[in-house]
């Protein structure tokens, strides 16, 4: 049989990596007994061994409290055994974020978080700011630190804005951004937003510090 399809391009990369980006939209991890993994349920497409897939609950009480009081729920599942296993979201770009000690962490958005390292620490972030209440996106979201490797989704190619200048980012765009910045809502909420005749932009993120934030051109 012949076929385009066969074309090496195609073809799984049999790297002996923990971590391989099969293609910009597909990443190959591979999970050991001792090396499990975190990802967000829904995101395995395929997978080859003996694997197992288990629901991943809070690690803390803590995070389960915040869990409850903010019903923020990202919910994500542990990988365990031994193989390879391929993940992807909606055909959005895959990058690897990699964390290189403890006082290393990113800040990412529910919606952009594919999966990560069991070996890294986790928690629920909250933004600033009473507008966020009301924002759709962005309020609650999972700070991730320690060392090892953080797989991320965006909707087309990101751009990387450093917010040494104060700058401000639809919440359903924020991809991630450095968890040393603490970004608030603002607001620009007035009588025409109240009857239908604002301008759809009433919300944005704003950052500002030493630090980056990674932007999508789409809005989840």
């Amino acid at each position: 049989m012949r076929s385009e399809l066969f074309a090496a391009r195609h073809a799984e990369q049999n790297l002996d990596q923990r971590w391989t980006q099969q293609s910009p939209r597909m990443l190959r991890g591979l999970v050991t007994p001792d090396a499990p993994m975190i990802a967000t349920k829904g995101a395995m497409v395929a997978y080859q061994g003996n694997v197992a897939f288990r629901h991943q609950g809070s690690a803390s009480m803590g995070q389960l409290l915040k869990k409850v009081v903010t019903n923020e729920d990202t919910p994500m599942m542990r990988v365990e055994g031994h193989g390879e296993v391929f993940f992807a979201r909606a055909a959005a770009n895959i990058f690897l974020m990699y964390l290189e000690g403890p006082q290393d962490a990113l800040t990412v958005n529910s919606a952009n978080l594919l999966a990560f390292d069991a070996g890294l620490a986790w928690d629920i972030r909250r933004v600033r700011g009473v507008g966020s209440l009301a924002s759709g996106a962005g309020l609650f979201n999972l700070e991730i630190s320690g060392q090892g490797v953080v797989a991320i989704c965006c909707q087309g190619e990101p751009m990387i804005l450093d917010c040494a200048t104060p700058t401000f980012v639809d919440p359903q765009a924020a991809v991630c951004w450095s968890a040393s910045l603490a970004p608030g809502i603002r607001t620009d909420v007035n009588l025409g937003t109240l009857i239908g005749r604002g301008s759809g932009e009433s919300f944005q993120m704003a950052f500002h510090g030493q630090g980056f934030v990674v932007v999508q051109p789409a809005e989840m």
